[in-house]
């Protein structure tokens, strides 16, 4: 149950990521900058292939102008 969470998480992270940096009109490689990662980290954690620490989280979040909470907003179906 743990490790499908943890699954989940990682692909409603990758979503948003990618959903918040687009709005913001900014490639993989700006966003990096901005947040002072490396362009390749973007990638991964779009893909939803890696664990993230908190104070990367920050870091994109500031970036794109957004909260952490907003990075693991699920979907509104409607």
């Amino acid at each position: 149950m743990v490790r499908r969470d943890i699954h989940a998480a990682r692909q409603i992270l990758a979503r948003n990521l990618r959903r918040l940096r687009l709005a913001q009109g900014l490639t993989q490689e700006e966003l990096a900058n901005a947040a002072g990662l490396r362009q390749a980290l973007i990638s991964e954690l779009e893909a939803g292939k890696l664990d993230v620490r908190l104070d990367t989280l920050s870091r994109l979040a500031i970036a794109l102008d957004a909260s952490m909470s907003d990075l693991f907003a699920e979907a509104k179906r409607g």
